[in-house]
């Protein structure tokens, strides 16, 4: 059982309770409290799972002693990473057509590199998930919700 379906099973009889308004209010303080993680572990490019994303290919053209930006700098700016929040749910996640190309590198699928181009597969790098330090957060997060 992953840390976020425990944190489910233990705390959703409690969550249910709440008035839905309340709830609303909650699910918005946690996406808020997940967002910032995420960006932090999208620019240092490791998986939920603590490895390291998969390297990049090398691209042929490419001058020596060149720096390269970081991979996925543009997506985790707050223009592309949002959040929002409902009675039911709270989301962080990618919108515009960003969502595409986050969702090709989320599960590792085929797309064009350029508009017209040719296909390449991209390897998996996991860009949204919950390690154990954000389910504990979010698990303190709700605990204090529910204490006040």
């Amino acid at each position: 059982m992953s840390g976020i379906d425990a944190l489910t099973t233990s705390l959703g009889g409690l969550l249910a309770k709440l008035e839905p308004g309340a709830r609303r209010e909650l699910a918005k303080a946690i996406a808020k409290e997940v967002q910032p993680r995420q960006r932090k572990r999208i620019a240092d490019q490791l998986n939920p799972d603590g490895t390291s994303f998969a390297k990049r290919k090398p691209q042929l053209r490419q001058k020596s002693g060149r720096i390269r930006r970081t991979m996925f700098n543009k997506l985790r700016t707050a223009r592309y990473l949002k959040t929002s929040a409902t009675s039911n749910n709270a989301v962080v996640g990618f919108v515009g057509q960003v969502e595409r190309i986050a969702r090709v590198h989320q599960f590792g699928l085929r797309d064009r590199v350029q508009k017209g181009g040719k296909e390449a597969q991209y390897a998996a790098r996991e860009l949204l998930g919950f390690t154990d330090d954000d389910v504990n957060a979010v698990h303190d997060l709700v605990i204090s919700h529910l204490a006040r």
